[in-house]
């Protein structure tokens, strides 16, 4: 991913779309970077486009390029993959409850493994875009295409972000050796450039609770993940570990897809 230029944000005015609104203009800070709201309703509302309008109104002095929005009356999904497709969308920013919120975490959840581009889940305690580290999560698999890396390049260059690479190893067994680790490293010098701080293999049989106690110990704003459900070197997980971490991580989530 170079050279975004335009970032969706499913939107339907509850806390969690307005604090990944809010999120999403701190993200493109004094960039040109269009945002386009995504709204699924069954009529036309006048109330809801003088909200917009409203809304768009709020942040004329925050953005270089005003709001846009799309209305939708067919599934949240399969509506934000059809836009995102239509209008070309480099990124989605989605807002989430967490696990409290059984409907907008699914769909989070869902979204995350569905798109064909990077997601980033917002959690509902996040206020401000602040990312100065991030965490990639990275398992015992050769990384299936590498050039998604320079999606979290482009990430940590915006904000001069370093990235510290976590395995964590919930099995015996040698890790860090191995010609699928070897690559990896490869990738991450070449990709990441200076930003590559460092790779940390961490032992825990729970990998989710290994990673949530990785990120509260080393001040991480940002974790990253590479969803596997779509990968071809390996077998395909279910997305299982990207669906516990959108659900329940209290630091954004990057997913590059």
């Amino acid at each position: 991913m170079n050279n975004v230029s335009t970032i969706l944000v499913p939107f339907d005015f509850s806390e969690s779309a307005k604090r990944a609104l809010n999120y999403t203009v701190d993200y493109i800070g004094d960039s040109d970077i269009k945002i386009i709201l995504v709204y699924i309703t069954n009529e036309q509302s006048i109330t809801k486009e003088e909200a917009f309008n409203v809304l768009r109104e709020k942040y004329t002095r925050n953005l270089k390029v005003p709001i846009e929005w799309v209305l939708g009356s067919n599934s949240l999904i399969d509506t934000i993959i059809k836009v995102q497709k239509g209008k070309k969308a480099d990124m989605i920013f989605m807002g989430t409850s967490g696990s409290t919120d059984n409907v907008g975490a699914t769909n989070t959840s869902k979204l995350v493994l569905a798109v064909d581009c990077p997601v980033i889940v917002v959690p509902k305690n996040v206020d401000a875009c602040t990312i100065k580290n991030i965490s990639l999560i990275l398992g015992i698999n050769e990384i299936d295409d590498t050039s998604v890396l320079g999606t979290l390049l482009e990430v940590s260059k915006r904000f001069n972000a370093k990235v510290h690479v976590l395995t964590i190893q919930n099995s015996p067994g040698t890790y860090g050796y191995s010609k699928a680790d070897e690559k990896n490293e490869n990738a991450l010098m070449y990709y990441l450039e200076k930003f590559y701080a460092e790779h940390t293999f961490i032992e825990n049989t729970d990998i989710v609770e290994g990673v949530f106690s990785y990120v509260d110990n080393h001040n991480i704003d940002m974790i990253a993940i590479l969803p596997r459900n779509h990968t071809q070197k390996s077998a395909p997980s279910e997305g299982l570990l990207t669906k516990e971490l959108a659900l329940r991580s209290l630091v954004p989530i990057l997913a590059i897809n």
